[in-house]
C-alpha cells in the first residue's frame, strides 16, 4: 500500500502510469528477493 501511495504522488510519465509501472516495480521487488535468496544457502 505505501509503494502505491508513493506512486501516485511520483512523476511517472503518462505512458507508465498505472499498470505498466506496476509491472515494472513488481519485477525490481522479485530481483530484490532473488538477491537475499542468494545470500542465505542451505
Amino acid at each position: 500500500a505505501s509503494i502505491r501511495e508513493r506512486l501516485e504522488l511520483a512523476d511517472v510519465p503518462k505512458s507508465f502510469q498505472g499498470l505498466p509501472i506496476a509491472f515494472v516495480l513488481t519485477g525490481l521487488i522479485a530481483l530484490a528477493f532473488l538477491g537475499f535468496s542468494g545470500m542465505i544457502t542451505l
